[in-house]
C-alpha cells in the first residue's frame, strides 16, 4: 500500500464511517487531469443517490483541508453494485461461494485474468477454482478483483 493511498484511507474512512456508512473500498487513478478518486460505500439497507452526496460533501470538505492529492482530480462516491469490487481479506471472505473475476500485477501460470468460483481464504491468499484447477493467490498479488452477478 503507498504511503499516498495509505493518507486518503486515513482521512476518508473515519469520515465514511462517523457518518454511518461502510467504507467499502477506495481507489485512485492517476490520468492526469483526468484523475479519479473513487469511494464505495455501503450499508445493509443499500445505498441511495442521497447517500452519496451526503458522503461526497463531507469528504470533500476533508480533502479540500487536508489536500492530500497535488493534481486535478474528479470524486466520485458510489455503491459498490453487483458487480462488487473485493478489496480486503475480509471481503472475500464474506463473497466465499460466489464467482469472482480478478487480474493480477504479474501473470502467474501464463496468464493475468481469472474467473472462477472464491472456494475459501487461507492467511493472506484466496483460493480460487476455475475449470476444477485450485489457484491460491496471494491478496498482494491482485491487482483489481469483482464479484460476478449471478442471475437465478
Amino acid at each position: 500500500m503507498s504511503a499516498k493511498f495509505r493518507l486518503l484511507d486515513e482521512l476518508i474512512r473515519p469520515v465514511v464511517e462517523g457518518l454511518g456508512y461502510e467504507c467499502w473500498g477506495i481507489e485512485f487513478i492517476a490520468q492526469g487531469k483526468n484523475s479519479l478518486l473513487r469511494i464505495y460505500i455501503d450499508k445493509e439497507a443499500g445505498i441511495l443517490l442521497e447517500d452519496c452526496e451526503v458522503v461526497s460533501r463531507q469528504v470533500s470538505g476533508v480533502l479540500d483541508v487536508e489536500d492530500p492529492i497535488s493534481e486535478e482530480y474528479t470524486l466520485e462516491v458510489s455503491s459498490p453494485g453487483m458487480d462488487r469490487p473485493l478489496f480486503t481479506l475480509s471481503q472475500y471472505q464474506r463473497w466465499v461461494g460466489s464467482v469472482v473475476q480478478l487480474k493480477l500485477r504479474m501473470a502467474f501460470e501464463g496468464r493475468r485474468k481469472y474467473k472462477g468460483l472464491l472456494k475459501d481464504v487461507e492467511g493472506e491468499d484466496i483460493v480460487l477454482v476455475v475449470d476444477d484447477h485450485e489457484y491460491l493467490l496471494p491478496l498482494d498479488s491482485i491487482e483489481k478483483a469483482n464479484v460476478v452477478p449471478q442471475f437465478e
